[in-house]
Parts: structure tokens; sequence; C-alpha cells
């Protein structure tokens, strides 16, 4: 598995995405945790959860749970493996999602985060959404205290723009080592942000990857994304593969997260890591849609 790196860390190139096991829809349990299982195996070593990635309320945190008993039930060595968690959004059981950038409410939350993974800190922790009514440097700040008190080891943020990356690396004091932002062959307002990440050297932690289930179907894909297909027929790849390994060669901090409830997923996608696309290929793929 080729690696890429988050702040001191090296993880690999691909990561796993952990809301499809836990918002509506989910599996049960025993096949999340063989899906976890399978991306260790792949040699995935960063997973991506939030507490807000649970279904039905009274169960904040349901997936982090669910990643922390699937890590301790693994029968290989979990040291190396990255899970990176976020807090300041919200999911009050109705479907909906909301925001809370209070910083006590963070500082609470990240201590829960803490607890339901079961480790001494947080490897790495994520503001998740801004919040409209919360000052974004009170927020971040709430981020760079739960740093210097070590309840966390790295800081990143989430959907954020180019102005707010600046900002919260500022307050962070240079210590912003992640940007968690939606980026996919269907969705790419978020480039800016991608190239500012790779201008600073911080990591790109593209969430739906795949522009959903859907694009990645290849009787789904539309006539815009048809060269997706097309490369993936001449590798003899699934059209998953190669929106990830497309997502790979635009940039050397872009890590994928591509979310997964089933073992055969995200066996498939972390194939992407070691598939090798030409120059004329990856331009051929970024003009599609655009």
């Amino acid at each position: 598995m080729q690696t890429r790196s988050i702040g001191d860390r090296q993880v690999s190139a691909i990561g796993l995405g952990g809301m499809p096991m836990s918002i509506e829809g989910r599996p049960d349990e025993d096949r999340s945790i063989a899906t976890i299982h399978a991306a260790l195996d792949a040699g995935v070593t960063l997973i991506d959860t939030a507490d807000s990635y649970h279904r039905d309320a009274g169960e904040v945190g349901h997936n982090e749970e669910l990643i922390a008993k699937a890590l301790r039930s693994y029968g290989g060595d979990t040291s190396d493996v990255l899970v990176a968690t976020k807090g300041g959004h919200l999911r009050p059981g109705d479907g909906s999602w909301t925001q809370n950038g209070d910083p006590d409410y963070l500082k609470t939350a990240a201590k829960e985060s803490v607890r339901r993974l079961g480790v001494d800190a947080i490897g790495l922790y994520q503001f998740h959404r801004p919040d409209p009514s919360v000052p974004y440097a009170d927020s971040v700040g709430a981020i760079r205290d739960l740093l210097d008190a070590g309840v966390i080891q790295m800081a990143g943020i989430s959907n954020a723009d180019p102005q707010q990356i600046r900002e919260a690396d500022d307050i962070l004091g240079g210590r912003l080592v992640s940007v968690q932002n939606q980026f996919s062959p269907r969705f790419r307002s978020s480039l800016p942000e991608l190239e500012l990440c790779a201008e600073l050297g911080i990591a790109f932690l593209p969430w739906s990857p795949l522009g959903g289930i859907s694009l990645a179907r290849s009787g789904e894909l539309g006539a815009e994304f048809a060269p997706f297909l097309e490369v993936a027929a001449d590798h003899g790849v699934s059209p998953f593969q190669v929106t990830l390994a497309w997502e790979l060669a635009l940039a050397p901090v872009v890590i994928p997260i591509p979310g997964a409830s089933r073992p055969e997923s995200i066996r498939d996608s972390a194939e992407a890591a070691s598939l090798t696309l030409t120059p004329d290929e990856v331009a051929r793929l970024s003009a599609a849609g655009a």
C-alpha cells in the first residue's frame, strides 16, 4: 500500500470512511466489523469517523464505538492505524444535520470521543463544519486548546474554504495538518482548497470521493463522465479505482476516504493505490464534465 503524510504520520494513500456503517441503511454490526477488518487486511491505516455518524437520537458516537470494537477484535497489529474523528456537527435523530461550534461544546465532545474510542488521545481531530452562529476563530481556538492540552495529537478542519484554511492554520500556529472537503468527479468546487493544501503541505481528504454510489456504477455514470468508464475498461479495473487513482494523481497531499459498508467495496477501493494513470489519462479525466 502506497503511503502519504498527515502531519508527522504516514498513512495509507486510501482511507476508509466509516459513515455508511452507522447512518440510514446501515448493515448489521457483523458486516460492518468485517468491512473494517477487510480494510485493515488490505493495508488501510486511516479510518475516518465522527461523533455525528449515527442514525437515531441517543446513539451519538455509534460509528466511533463500532470502529473501536473492530480494532479491538482484529487479530493483527493496529498500532499504526490513525483514527480521525470530528466534532461540531450533530444529528438530532430526525435525519437532519445541525452545527454546534461553541468552544465549550467542542472540548466536551472531543473528550467524549476519546472515551468512546478508548484511547489516551485522539490521533486526528477535525472541526466538522463551521457554525454560522459562532465566530470561526472561536471554534478553531477550541481545537487549538485541545491540541495544547494533549487531548488530541493532530488538528484538522472540514468543509472549509481557502480563507478558513489560512485562518485555521494561523490560529493553530502552523499546526493544521488536514482539510476534509467534498471532492469527486461530480463535485469539483473544492479544487481551490485542494490546490491550497498542496501549496501548504496540508493533507487534503476528499469525502464522498466517488461522488455517490451511483456515479461509480457503470450504468449510471452518464455521458459527461464516460472517460472514467473508458479508462477503467482500458485497465481492466472498476470505475471506483479509476476515480480514486485520478484523485491521488492530482497532488501528493490527497488521501481519499471512500465510504464502505461491504468488505468487497473497500478491497476494491484500496487497490486504487497501486493503479498508475498516465499524464494523458489524468488530463482526460480532469477535463471530463469540467
